[in-house]
């Protein structure tokens, strides 16, 4: 997933590319927070309302210690490992941990959340490998607070009061996170256990499936919980593995003595075997240097302290601190142009005015300087079957993608035709590369200039590349599986034509800008 803007094509926009870009302005962390602030005040509302009845003192009480407790904790540990405190991460784990336990002012009950707060925070440094926490904090809190018996998660976010707020709320977030595919396999797979358990006692399907959904917290898990991208595996198919065996975990009674069945146990059991096919931990990188592209386009050179496993056409997520953040949070991510075999692990990225704060970050860089690599990930890849055709479609810099297939040798041996659209001659980006790669190439330019010689052959000009357009560059597109790469916008449109030309198979790796 590369994380830069690419406006050079310059397609009408459509709704998806329009929320997309609107979504994209914000982090995963950040759209989270929101929206969990957001059903926090609608779950007072509906006190005030009559339609929950904890009591406004109980629920005020509840919110402001998991809030509090959560925040200064995770910055006590923060301080005690010399790290800086993640504080959207911690909100999010304290508004979390008020939705699992049950408002109370009981002594007893404030001290297991209490405790549940504290170890949430503690888990993320503790039970940690290389920088990267294993389980979800707030369900790792929950279920050892559970043990000790001082209280239990009862995850009253599951009522049908607030499924109002929370089912657009997580649909949102599921949208943001790109989720959807994978939340949809577990809800499937939960509610239909949930559904054939409760037709075994006399309900009827329908009901069952109400159940389920509205008094099971199978929407709350899935858009929160589960799919935190930190701790899945880093490929779909594992991912949609993953969400069916949690779903059987989740929705089966079991009863093992002294440990029974519960959400936040069938999560841990998840968020292990996630750990254990994955990229993991934390990788230090070493800046090397950078070189320009483009007038408006650079790019970045790291020697990781460790080999990165990584497929062609897979991101990194970098950790970039900075000292006055922007809505969009530390974490960023970058597709990787360079090849698997390679040393060095390379990024491009358009820095153009105006800059971010995490492109300052990276433009300050000095040769030695250090950064943080939290992950790996994408699936954005090619066939395996080498006989399989292709169509690359890169808007602008969405060509850095395509750029790692080109270095690590895998379109040599296939039937490959790479489509380019640039706002000019001089902004495309990669052009030895290109160039040199043997890769039919196909430049469309939307102020109509000619590409530099021995380039590519020009695909016409303007600014929008309509399904007729589309047709006539690539007749046998029915025949390719297609891949597009670039912001929001671009991908709406370019998907559209793609399908309406006849597409069968389409690929998109879209971005927001950072």
């Amino acid at each position: 997933m590369s994380p830069v803007e690419t406006p050079e094509a310059r397609p009408a926009p459509s709704l998806a590319g329009r929320m997309g870009t609107a979504v994209g302005r914000f982090t995963m962390y950040r759209i989270v927070l929101v929206v969990l602030a957001v059903l926090a005040a609608y779950s007072i509302l509906l006190n005030v309302l009559g339609w929950l009845t904890f009591g406004i003192p109980e629920m005020l009480a509840h919110l402001v210690l998991c809030l509090g407790l959560t925040y200064a904790s995770n910055r006590a540990l923060a301080a005690l490992f010399r790290v800086s405190p993640h504080t959207d991460s911690s909100l999010i784990t304290g508004l979390l941990l008020y939705f699992l336990f049950w408002p109370s002012l009981e002594s007893r009950d404030l001290a297991g959340v209490a405790l549940a707060c504290v170890l949430a925070s503690a888990s993320k440094y503790a039970l940690a490998w290389q920088g990267r926490h294993i389980f979800n904090p707030a369900a790792a809190g929950a279920f050892v607070t559970g043990l000790t018996g001082l209280n239990i998660a009862t995850w009253w976010a599951a009522t049908p009061a607030m499924l109002w707020l929370l089912v657009p709320g997580v649909l949102l977030v599921l949208y943001r996170t790109r989720k959807v595919l994978m939340a949809s396999a577990f809800t499937v797979v939960a509610t239909a256990v949930i559904t054939l358990e409760l037709l075994r006692s006399g309900m009827t399907a329908g009901t069952g499936i109400y159940q389920a959904l509205a008094q099971r917290p199978v929407l709350f898990f899935v858009g929160f919980m589960l799919t935190e991208p930190l701790t899945l595996p880093p490929r779909r198919r594992q991912q949609l593995a993953l969400a069916g065996v949690v779903g059987v975990l989740f929705a089966v009674p079991w009863n093992l003595g002294f440990l029974a069945n519960s959400p936040e146990a069938a999560l841990l059991a998840g968020n292990l075997l996630a750990f254990l096919v994955g990229q993991r931990g934390r990788v230090r990188l070493r800046f090397t240097g950078s070189r320009s592209l483009t007038p408006s386009t650079t790019e970045f050179s790291f020697e990781p302290a460790r080999p990165v496993r990584f497929l062609p056409g897979q991101y990194m997520e970098l950790d970039l601190p900075h000292a006055k953040p922007d809505g969009k949070g530390r974490r960023r991510v970058f597709s990787l142009t360079g090849s698997p075999g390679e040393r060095v692990v390379k990024f491009g990225v358009r820095t153009a005015e105006p800059l971010s704060a995490a492109k300052k970050v990276l433009l300050a860089l000095k040769p030695g300087d250090e950064l943080t690599a939290t992950s790996v990930g994408g699936d954005f890849v090619l066939p395996r079957d080498p006989r399989r055709p292709v169509l690359l479609i890169a808007a602008g810099i969405g060509i850095t993608p395509f750029v790692s297939h080109l270095s690590s040798g895998g379109l040599r041996e296939r039937d490959a035709v790479l489509l380019l659209l640039a706002r000019s001659a001089d902004e495309l980006a990669y052009a030895d590369e290109l160039r040199d790669s043997g890769v039919r190439v196909l430049v469309r330019l939307a102020d109509g200039s000619e590409p530099p010689p021995d380039f590519g052959t020009v695909a016409g000009g303007g600014a929008r590349l309509d399904p007729e357009g589309l047709k006539s560059l690539v007749p046998d597109i029915g025949t390719r599986e297609v891949y597009v790469s670039g912001s929001p916008a671009s991908v709406a449109s370019l998907r559209r034509a793609a399908r309406n030309a006849g597409a069968r198979r389409i690929h998109v790796d879209s971005f927001s800008g950072y």
